[in-house]
C-alpha cells in the first residue's frame, strides 16, 4: 500500500494550510493554542465560517452538504485544523449525529436538521451514557413507552458535555424491556426545551463544567422524532461510536502538542540548561514520538481502506486509532506537566472565572495542570480502552 501523497493532495495541504491561517480569528488561535477552554461563541463562530467557505461537514456526502473530498483529503483537513489548532466543528451534530440522520434517517429529518447542523443553527449533545450504563452501554435504563403519536420518557443521562448549550439531545431509550438488552433500543431525537427535562452541571476534576446529568420526567416526543426503526438503535449506536473513534486518535492534536512541549521546554531550565537538552527528556519525547508515528501510518491505512467498506457498516479498526490515540493525548499532557514542574501545583481558574490575581509563575503555566486532569478522561469516554481491547480482539483478531 503507497501511503504518499500525491501533488494534487500536497497542493491542497497548502491550501488548507493557508486558509486556516487567514480566517481563523486570532483570539480563538490564541485559546487553543494556551490549551484554554472556549466559550460557545467561539466554536459557533468558527463552524459558521467554515460553513460559508462549504467545508464545515466534510466528510457528508455531497448532497447533504459535503465537500465530495477523497477520504485522504478528508484527512489532510483534519489533520492541518487540529495542528492549526483551530476548533473541530461541533462533533455531537457534524460526526455523530448528522450521519446517523442522513444514512438512517427519514426524508424530512434530513430536510429539518441537517442544514442546522452544519451552520450550527442547533447545538447537539449526546444521551448515550447513564448511572450503571457507561461501558455497558446495553444496559442502559431510560425508557420510552409508545402513546399515540409519543412516546413517553423517563430516565436519567449522564457525563453529557455541553448539554448546558444543547438545543437538542439525541438518546439512546428502551423500547422494548422485554427484548435483549440491545435488541430493545431505540434512537430519538429529543428538544431540549421539551417540559420535564432537567439539565444539573457537573463540576470535573479540573474546576470546569463541561460535562452535566440530564433527567427526564414524562417527556413527550413526538413519534416522528424516532431515527429508522424502533427497536433499531444499538445497530445505529454502533455506527455512530465507529465514526467518533476515528476522530479520537487526534493525531494533529499530538502533533501540535509534540511542538508546543519542544516550544517550552526550551524556555524552561533543568540545572542551568533549558529542559530541552536534558538528555531523559528528550529520550521521553521521542519515544511519544515514534509512537504517534505509527499511530498516523495506522490512521493512513484505515483511510486509505475506507473507499472499499460499505456504507454505514463501521471499520473495527477505528479502536484500535481510539486506544492509541487516547494514550498518546495523555501522554503529550504528562511532558507538558514535566516541563512546568512545580508552576502546575497552585489552582488557577481562568480569566473569565473570576481570578483577579496576577499568574503564578510564566503565563502559559496557568492552563496546563487542568489540561493534563481533564484529559484523564479520554481512555474513558468513547467506549473505555478496556472495551475497545474487548472489540479488538473479537471483531479483528477472532479471539
Amino acid at each position: 500500500m503507497d501511503l504518499r501523497f500525491t501533488e494534487e493532495e500536497k497542493a491542497f495541504r497548502q491550501e488548507v494550510r493557508a486558509f486556516f491561517h487567514t480566517a481563523l480569528p486570532a483570539n480563538i488561535r490564541r485559546k487553543m493554542e494556551e490549551g484554554r477552554s472556549l466559550a460557545k461563541e467561539d466554536i459557533v463562530t468558527w463552524q459558521r465560517i467554515l460553513n460559508a467557505k462549504g467545508w464545515a461537514v466534510p466528510a457528508w456526502p455531497k448532497e447533504y452538504g459535503g465537500t465530495g473530498w477523497s477520504p485522504m483529503k478528508q484527512y489532510i483537513f483534519l489533520d492541518e485544523m487540529q495542528q492549526a489548532p483551530a476548533p473541530q466543528p461541533l462533533q455531537f451534530g457534524v460526526n455523530m449525529v448528522g450521519p446517523v440522520i442522513y444514512t438512517f434517517g427519514s426524508e424530512a429529518q434530513k430536510q429539518r436538521f441537517l442544514p442546522r447542523i452544519r451552520n450550527l443553527d442547533d447545538w447537539w449533545c449526546q444521551g448515550f451514557s447513564e448511572p450503571g450504563a457507561g461501558s455497558d452501554l446495553a444496559a442502559l435504563k431510560t425508557s420510552a413507552k409508545r402513546d399515540g403519536d409519543h412516546y413517553v420518557v423517563n430516565g436519567q443521562k449522564t457525563w453529557t458535555t455541553l448539554a448546558q448549550y444543547a438545543d437538542w439531545i439525541f438518546c439512546l431509550v428502551r423500547t422494548d424491556p422485554a427484548a435483549k438488552k440491545q435488541e430493545g433500543i431505540s434512537f430519538l431525537l429529543i428538544d431540549m426545551k421539551s417540559p420535564g427535562i432537567t439539565v444539573r452541571p457537573i463540576q470535573t476534576f479540573d474546576g470546569g463544567r463541561e460535562i452535566n446529568e440530564v433527567f427526564f420526567d414524562d417527556v413527550r416526543v413526538p413519534v416522528e422524532n424516532l431515527v429508522g426503526q424502533e427497536n433499531k438503535g444499538w445497530d445505529y449506536a454502533k455506527f455512530l461510536l465507529g465514526n467518533e473513534r476515528v476522530g479520537i486518535a487526534r493525531v494533529g492534536v499530538s502533533k501540535q502538542r509534540i511542538r508546543r512541549i519542544r516550544e517550552l521546554a526550551a524556555l524552561e531550565t533543568d540545572g542551568g540548561r533549558p529542559l530541552i537538552e536534558n538528555p531523559r527528556f528528550r529520550e521521553k519525547l521521542a519515544a511519544v514520538e515514534v509512537e504517534l508515528k505509527a499511530l498516523e501510518m495506522t490512521q493512513l491505512r484505515v483511510v486509505a481502506a475506507e473507499g472499499k467498506r460499505e456504507r454505514g457498516k463501521p471499520d473495527p479498526a477505528s479502536s484500535i486509532l481510539k486506544l492509541k490515540g487516547s494514550e498518546i493525548q495523555q501522554a503529550t499532557t504528562e511532558l507538558l506537566l514535566e516541563v512546568i514542574g512545580p508552576y502546575a501545583l497552585p489552582y488557577q481558574p481562568e480569566p473569565e472565572e473570576g481570578w483577579n490575581e496576577p499568574p503564578i509563575g510564566p503565563d502559559y503555566a496557568g492552563p496546563i495542570a487542568p489540561l493534563y486532569f481533564n484529559w484523564r478522561k479520554t481512555s474513558i469516554y468513547g467506549g473505555s480502552n478496556e472495551i475497545q481491547k474487548n472489540i479488538i480482539a473479537k471483531a479483528i483478531l477472532g479471539l
